[in-house]
């Protein structure tokens, strides 16, 4: 068994210093060796929010500032941090990056998000990625994607077929979409026989508010955490052997006929 911590966070936007003394204030409240969980996941441009008109001067180089903060709590609490992304400035323009850090403080992957949300301006001030990010987490494949990639099922399905078993999804779903957000993971948990582990903001800015609502999905479509709506950090516990037993049971990849989906290409 492993434990996932999933820290739902009221994102103070612009201030990246609040947003560490929060996220440094919830950690060290709740954390006891009984309780201690292998990886924590934060939500979508956690440190900053969607400040994006103000992206050129909040963005760090490579998000080299979120991650030197982060890879520090890594080593303090011997966890990994999976997801939580940044605004990270690159030689192809600023990014909204996820981050994968692991328990010696080392960032060992990170995924630029490749669907830009058009009605939250991404596509005006952010550079999109153009590749997947699969890491060994624990001695098994898992990936990250942010938010509005989830409803590209196309994508998620990539991951699932290079042998991903558990799926990170930091975002800032909005509360007017929450419905779609909870069926939305439900059904890349199902269709994909995976574990989804989600973690999306709470709190409000502006007239745009989020409920959280960040779930932790087996491969069978059951919801095994449920954070609610308020901030917080909380534990679950996932076994990665129901992934093998979903797929030998309903072998869906295997029955798969490639050839008839041609359609799915530009």
């Amino acid at each position: 068994m492993l434990r996932v911590g999933i820290l739902q966070l009221d994102v103070q936007v612009g201030d990246r210093k609040a947003n560490f003394s929060r996220v440094n204030e919830l950690l060290s409240r709740a954390f006891v060796p009984s309780k201690l969980p292998t990886a924590i996941v934060l939500p979508e441009l956690w440190d900053t929010g969607y400040a994006l008109e103000k992206a050129q001067a909040l963005a760090s180089d490579e998000g080299n500032e979120t991650a030197t903060f982060l890879g520090d709590l890594a080593k303090k609490y011997n966890t990994w941090f999976i997801g939580g992304s940044t605004l990270a400035k690159t030689s192809a323009g600023i990014k909204n990056r996820a981050q994968v850090i692991d328990p010696r403080g080392e960032l060992i992957a990170y995924y630029d998000k490749v669907h830009r949300f058009p009605l939250m301006d991404e596509d005006k001030y952010l550079a999109p990625g153009d590749r997947d990010c699969i890491f060994n987490w624990e001695g098994f494949e898992s990936g990250c994607v942010i938010c509005y990639d989830l409803r590209f099922c196309e994508w998620i399905r990539c991951y699932a077929l290079k042998g991903v078993k558990a799926l990170f999804i930091s975002a800032e779903w909005p509360a007017a979409r929450a419905k779609h957000w909870d069926i939305l993971l439900k059904a890349r948990a199902i269709e994909n026989q995976m574990y989804v582990i989600s973690c999306n903001r709470c709190g409000a800015t502006g007239k745009d508010t989020f409920d959280g609502g960040s779930l932790v999905v087996d491969p069978g479509g059951e919801v095994l955490l449920d954070a609610g709506n308020l901030e917080g950090l909380w534990f679950v516990d996932i076994d990665i052997s129901k992934v093998d037993q979903a797929r030998s049971t309903v072998p869906v990849f295997k029955d798969r006929v490639p050839h008839l989906y041609k359609v799915l290409g530009p």
